[in-house]
């Protein structure tokens, strides 16, 4: 038997990556749909197309309704690296709504949610105690090493371990994914609604008779509204859930039908932000807050892992400058969270990334390593105020 080269893996350690690899892909591809669901990877049809299902819990909040808007009374949960609960928080920090609403937030490893059930393979959003700093978590497959970072709450509410245990409580009312945003209201103990594109037009309408929120800023104004509409009916389908559909497609005929759209569609954004100094003119709206938290995550993370890589945003200039000015205001910047972000994308699906290695980016560069930080590209100034603007 011919020696093995020197920093060679020993064949044991062979055989264990082997074993924890075909385990992982075990649980997540080989256990049957409603044991595994409750995920975004479980959402492909006969093709390989990755179809993103409805969000099951669907109230609002308003004036005289079942949940009226009050201070205190509600909880939004949240993933800081999720783009559809990050437009949560960019609507409440905008509105100035964060003393009124509590936020709860998980850590970005998904982790196995019934550890102690070899035959339930879910992995999912899970609490820590952002007071235990020797915390160390692995992937669901059971590599690398991940650490206590910013932004991570206890669940202050319930006292659960898991997003999936506060979906459990809701008895008689079964949703297909454990997904964050959650609006809980306390005084019921209640999942108000679980659906981002609605959370975000509660918060920006119904609680301006609180103290303190910012009654001014509408991000749906009556005047822009057919165009937002129309704006959000092209870029959620080929941008928001675009990046998506080609990162989770299951055959290349998929991958390649969403990566054409996708890049049609950044392209036309580009042109559409030569012209104005917001995607849907002079003011900013909700599509903007749509757009900006796929963006925002594009070149660290899609680009690479979802191989979005036709382009990266720091090629498309106007959108580059958009970027810019909107994560410049601090309202914004609090939703986003790269530590967060990169940590979650790259540890949390072992079947795109067994061993959860999480790319070092710019800010690995000699030049940027005393700075250590992402986000340098988008603190520069913006140049946008060549245009009017309300």
């Amino acid at each position: 038997m011919s020696a093995t080269k020197p920093g060679s893996p020993r064949p044991e350690e062979v055989i264990v990556a082997l074993q924890r690899q075909l385990a992982a892909c075990q649980r997540q591809n080989n256990t049957k749909a409603e044991d595994f669901g409750k995920s975004s990877l479980s959402q492909n049809d006969k093709k390989g197309a990755f179809k993103r299902k409805d969000a099951v819990f669907r109230e609002k909040v308003e004036k005289n309704g079942k949940f009226p808007p009050e201070s205190g009374r509600y909880v939004l949960y949240v993933s800081y690296a999720c783009p559809w609960a990050s437009r949560c928080l960019a609507v409440l920090h905008l509105k100035g709504l964060a003393k009124h609403i509590e936020v709860c937030s998980v850590h970005p490893t998904w982790q196995r949610t019934r550890p102690a059930d070899a035959s339930d393979a879910h992995a999912g959003w899970v609490f820590v105690d952002p007071d235990k700093k020797d915390l160390e978590l692995h992937n669901s497959a059971g590599w690398g090493k991940y650490g206590v970072g910013s932004n991570l709450t206890k669940d202050t509410v319930n006292n659960l371990p898991t997003i999936r245990d506060v979906y459990e409580t809701q008895k008689g009312k079964s949703t297909h994914t454990f997904s964050v945003p959650v609006f809980w209201d306390k005084k019921t103990n209640y999942i108000v609604c679980n659906e981002s594109s609605i959370i975000i037009e509660f918060l920006n309408s119904e609680f301006n008779d609180l103290e303190g929120v910012n009654k001014s800023l509408d991000l749906s104004p009556s005047h822009l509204q057919a165009k937002v509409d129309e704006t959000n009916a092209w870029v959620y389908p080929t941008i928001n859930n675009g990046v998506y559909r080609c990162g989770f497609a299951k055959s290349q005929e998929a991958y390649e039908e969403a990566f054409y759209q996708l890049f049609d569609s950044l392209d036309r954004v580009d042109d559409i932000l030569s012209k104005s100094r917001y995607i849907c003119g002079d003011q900013l709206t909700m599509a903007d807050i749509r757009l900006f938290v796929t963006i925002i995550r594009f070149d660290e993370v899609y680009a690479v892992y979802f191989k979005t890589n036709g382009k990266l945003i720091r090629e498309y200039p106007n959108i580059l400058g958009w970027t810019r000015e909107l994560y410049q205001m601090q309202p914004i910047q609090k939703s986003v969270d790269f530590w967060h972000i990169k940590t979650h994308y790259y540890t949390s699906h072992p079947n795109l990334n067994l061993y959860g290695v999480v790319p070092m980016g710019p800010r690995g560069l000699k030049a940027n390593r005393k700075r250590n930080r992402v986000d340098d590209i988008f603190l520069v100034p913006h140049g946008r105020e060549k245009f009017a603007s309300k």
